[in-house]
């Protein structure tokens, strides 16, 4: 086995798989829901607790249905900082003025 496989899954695949797990289970409990119902709320026929564990990644069209359910993006399932997937969320919540306010705001910093 190479030195980046785990138990026959890339290293890579194995960390974007924890942060979707980590990441849709923050939102499942940010919705208030249990976990047995966002499959069938979503119109999916799975387990989520392979998903929410990280041994499986969602399809994109999964991870759509998903996000459209609990309400967040779907870039918030994918993200690994915890700080941007902060602001990913807040970016989502605010009114569209709030948006660009937002992001002049985050331009401004860089620059």
């Amino acid at each position: 086995m190479a030195f980046y496989e785990y138990r026959g899954m890339p290293a890579r695949s194995k960390i974007i798989n924890s942060t979707i797990g980590r990441r849709l289970r923050q939102a499942r409990e940010r919705a208030g829901l249990p976990q047995d119902c966002l499959g069938a709320l979503a119109g999916l026929d799975a387990r989520m607790s392979r998903h929410e564990g990280g041994a499986h990644g969602p399809p994109m069209k999964f991870a759509e249905a998903l996000a459209k359910v609990l309400g967040v993006p779907v870039a918030f399932f994918y993200c690994n900082d915890d700080r941007l997937a902060e602001i990913i969320l807040a970016y989502s919540a605010a009114p569209e003025a709030k948006r660009q306010t937002l992001l002049e705001s985050a331009r401004s910093l860089v620059v």
